[in-house]
């Protein structure tokens, strides 16, 4: 499993990254199958209250990547949010095969 961080104009805590890595691994723990987490969290528009976004990427070897993107008013729940989102739509891949 290869998880990949990055925060585009701003320093990223431990804290934040400890939290990220413990949601990957309890993703990839239910989809095995997944290999590769790739995460971008930005900020956008400071002056808004609902300001952090949250990308993830997915990918499994022989399916299709997804992507989910959410904002929010933290990076925990803008990843928690892209995190459900991603799940759904592995659920519906897995209940296509």
């Amino acid at each position: 499993m290869d998880v990949r961080i990055q925060a585009v104009h701003f320093e990223i805590s431990t804290r934040l990254t400890d939290f990220i890595n413990k949601k990957a691994d309890r993703l990839a723990r239910r989809f095995p199958t997944v290999t590769i987490f790739d995460f971008t969290l930005k900020v956008v528009k400071p002056e808004t209250a609902n300001n952090k976004e949250a990308v993830v990427k997915v990918a499994a070897p022989g399916h299709d990547e997804v992507v989910a993107s959410k904002i929010a008013d933290s990076f925990e729940e803008a990843v928690d949010l892209a995190i459900e989102a991603v799940e759904r739509q592995l659920e519906k891949h897995k209940e296509k095969k």
